[in-house]
Formats: structure tokens, sequence, C-alpha cells
């Protein structure tokens, strides 16, 4: 499998990338970053820093856009810290971003290889939006694409209806959510379900090596936020748990939805939802679908995600 990650690293976006450097069958054809969880300079650095790491310091990272298309960004130093990663700095990386954009190498990668090449999605989706604008054939060019963003049957988390990657580019994800890619939507509706908690955070505090050391300081600060919210210690896995159903798509326990997903754009109080056609009928216009992902082996997901550290 041959797969370009977009993110925006982030704590729960190293977890995403240090699963996907674990499995021996998955080529890492390149990252780009995007602003999100902070700025882009600040994304960029901490994906070389994760991919050397994680034992991939040979892949191209890109640095992608700093700003949405419309509105300011919103970064998320309270849940991540202020450079990322919990304020724990990574070891320093090997490498340095390409001169291409995040797009830019998206474009070029999936031209040179049609059909072949899966994207995970886990920031705001600016730089799928831009690759679309400089590729309108992506859809068909690209694989599989793996997003993990919105709420679709579950409370938002930076408002009460938008989840943070939508929320951070509302015109982008509507565009690249209508764009017809084989795209499959994991939502605030299962990683909300997927928590790390005390029994599993122990559990890795035990594995031995400098990749569940750094991933379990990273870790630290993330749980501090979450308990907070969740009332206990634990922390939701959004991005890992993206990559896992890429990956492994038998994580997908129930068969998913088919449905037309929308963003919201104008909504005083519902700005950056993400709305499905979940009415029992025939789609009336030609929104093309999306596989919503509604339930997931999370005990599976969780022993992978440990094993990856190991």
């Amino acid at each position: 499998m041959r797969v370009f990650v977009d993110c925006d690293p982030g704590i729960d976006d190293a977890l995403a990338l240090a699963y996907l450097a674990a499995c021996a069958d998955v080529e890492i054809v390149g990252v780009g970053t995007v602003y999100g969880n902070n700025s882009v300079e600040i994304t960029t650095d901490n994906a070389l820093r994760l991919l050397a790491l994680y034992g991939r310091p040979e892949v191209p990272v890109a640095a992608g856009a700093g700003r949405p298309l419309v509105q300011p960004p919103n970064l998320a130093g309270h849940v991540h810290g202020e450079n990322g990663l919990g304020g724990v700095r990574a070891p320093e990386p090997t490498a340095r971003p390409v001169d291409e954009s995040a797009a830019e190498l998206l474009v070029r990668l999936v031209r040179e290889s049609p059909g072949e090449i899966d994207v995970l999605a886990v920031g705001p989706l600016t730089n799928l939006a831009l690759a679309l604008a400089l590729e309108p054939r992506l859809p068909e060019l690209a694989g599989r694409v793996v997003v993990m963003g919105g709420a679709v049957q579950a409370p938002g988390n930076v408002t009460a209806w938008a989840e943070a990657n939508i929320m951070n580019d509302p015109e982008a994800a509507e565009a690249v959510l209508g764009a017809g890619f084989d795209l499959s939507l994991v939502a605030l509706d299962v990683t909300m379900r997927t928590l790390a908690g005390g029994r599993w955070l122990d559990d890795l505090a035990a594995v031995a090596g400098e990749r569940a050391e750094y991933t379990h300081r990273f870790l630290d600060f993330y749980v501090g936020f979450y308990e907070s919210v969740l009332g206990e210690r634990a922390c939701a896995m959004h991005d890992p748990l993206a990559a896992a159903i890429l990956v492994n798509p038998e994580l997908m326990v129930v068969e998913s939805v088919s449905v037309p997903v929308r963003v919201e754009l104008n909504g005083a109080h519902t700005r950056g939802a993400t709305v499905a056609d979940l009415r029992p009928r025939p789609r009336a216009d030609d929104r093309p679908a999306v596989t919503l992902v509604t339930e997931v082996d999370a005990d599976g997901f969780l022993k992978r995600m440990l094993d990856a550290l190991r």
C-alpha cells in the first residue's frame, strides 16, 4: 500500500504517523503539512522530527497551506501544547522540506502513479482543496481517501456542531467532500468512542524504546486536556484511528453508510457542521456519496496501536 499523508502534527497526528510507519507493507510516499494544531512552520518541523523518530526519515515532507481559504486560522495550542507535541522536543530532524508545496507534491505523485496512492487527511482540508484546483482529475487519480473530520451524529468539539478540522476550513471541506473521491469519513461519531484509557496508557509507559517513550511524553499533555473534558484519565484517538481504518478496514465492524455529506458555510451557529443526508430514500441530486464510518473495533485498534509503538 502506498500512502500520502496530509497532516498538522499535532499529538494524535504523531500517533497516526507512528501507526503507518510500523506497517511494513505501507510505503509513505509523501507527507504534506498544514496549519491547524499549530502554524504550518511548526507542523512541518514536527513532521520531519516524527518521521525520524518513527524510522521513516527518507519520506519527503512538503509544507502546505498556512491559512484557510477564507477565514483566519484557529490554532489548537491549548490541546497540543505550544510546539504541537505537548512541549516535548522530539529528536532533531535529519531532512528538510522539499521545494514543492504539499498540494503540488500530491498532484505530482498521483499523476505519476494514477490509482496507486491512497490519501490520509487528518488536518484541515485546505491542501486537498488546493490540489483539486491544480488538478480537477484528482478524484480519478487518487486511490482511497480517508478523512478524519466532522461530527454527524455527535456533538462538535470546537462549537456545538463543528469538529476542528472541518471548522478550520469549511470551504475547503465542502469542496473535498463533494468532489467525488472514494472517500471515508472518520468523524467524532467514532473517534470520541475510541479512547486510550488509563490502563492502555500504563501499558504504553511500560514499553521500552525511544518511540514509546517519546509518544508517552507527548500524550501526557494531551491526556491532561482530555481529562478536563472526559472526567477520566483518557484521550480520544482521532487521527490514528483514521490511519488504522485506511490500512486495516476490517476494523470497521459493521457495514458503513454511504451518504452525501455537505458542510454548512453560512449558519450563524452551525458554520462548519457536517450535514449527512441520512434519509432512507435515493438522493435527489447528484451530490457524490461518501462512506460514513459508523462503528469500529476500538479494542482491536488500541492493541494494534500499542503494537506499533513497541
